[in-house]
């Protein structure tokens, strides 16, 4: 697998590399970020990935996440990858919440998407297991997972449909329950198909309703979203955990919008929590 660090920086003495590679999940060249922080040049470091929402790239959180300061006290690695498969070819439509930058995490069934669109496999086993094989220095035994809007419904199912492998999870204004909402509707109707049982592999509310579980679940979202009712609906998962018993630590933010604003405002908050628990 060709593999090739399009950039590095330095800072808060870490290393701040973006990364670029063919891949074999979604048949194009992939990109992410990954930050190293200054304890990796001693020794293993856990790992916290990100995904991001609608619209983004790696670059969006890589360049306003401001996580890094955080990553570098706590000596946490951050690893983001993109949203979506891109190039020439790649299949797209029209709206922002469909096609490129918008491939909501999971394994496409239906044209034209199924050709590239396979998120789900990206993003749980090739991108996992490259970085555990070029970057040893990080410690796949002790993971965390976030992220942000569709990145939040992705944090939130991957991690439930694969216990054991993140020892925390939490979401910014994620998307809880996509079969419920119209940007969900939307998506799953043209990946996976008219299907509505398929859709609910993908949706964190379904998963928790069905029985799955997650060791420590941290959500924020902004008070002053203006998708908090109409897409978010945070009760939902909410009442979900209640029912279930799956402890939450829920926070309405009073004020907050759905940007990077917010996102950066509670990022060090998020990854104080997740490094107690990855080095408990």
């Amino acid at each position: 697998m060709s593999l090739k660090v399009t950039s590095e920086a330095r800072s808060h003495g870490g290393r701040q590399l973006v990364v670029t590679h063919d891949s074999a999940a979604t048949a194009t060249p992939m990109t992410f970020s990954l930050f190293l922080p200054p304890q990796a040049e001693e020794g293993r470091v856990p790992l916290v990935t990100y995904l991001s929402g609608l619209t983004c790239t790696h670059a969006n959180v890589t360049d306003k996440g401001e996580y890094r300061r955080s990553c570098a006290a706590f000596g946490l690695a951050f690893l983001a990858p993109d949203t979506s498969p891109r190039g020439e070819g790649v299949a797209d439509a029209e709206g922002w919440d469909i096609g490129l930058g918008a491939g909501f995490y999971v394994d496409a069934t239906e044209e034209p998407w199924s050709a590239n669109y396979r998120m789900w496999t990206y993003v749980t086993e090739e991108l996992p297991a490259l970085v555990a094989a070029e970057f040893p220095k990080l410690d796949m035994g002790a993971q965390a997972i976030t992220g942000h809007s569709m990145g939040g419904h992705g944090a939130l199912t991957v991690a439930l449909r694969h216990p054991g492998r993140f020892r925390s999870v939490s979401a910014f204004a994620p998307i809880v329950a996509p079969t419920q909402v119209p940007w969900g509707e939307k998506a799953f109707s043209h990946y996976l198909g008219p299907d509505r049982d398929a859709w609910r592999a993908h949706d964190a509310v379904a998963l928790i309703e069905a029985g799955t579980r997650l060791p420590a679940l941290k959500v924020d979202v902004g008070g002053a979203d203006p998708f908090l009712e109409r897409e978010l609906c945070p009760e939902l998962l909410e009442q979900a955990c209640a029912a279930a018993g799956q402890p939450i630590e829920l926070g309405v933010r009073d004020g907050y919008d759905h940007s990077y604003h917010f996102v950066s405002t509670f990022m060090p908050e998020h990854l104080a929590w997740h490094a107690d628990r990855l080095k408990s």
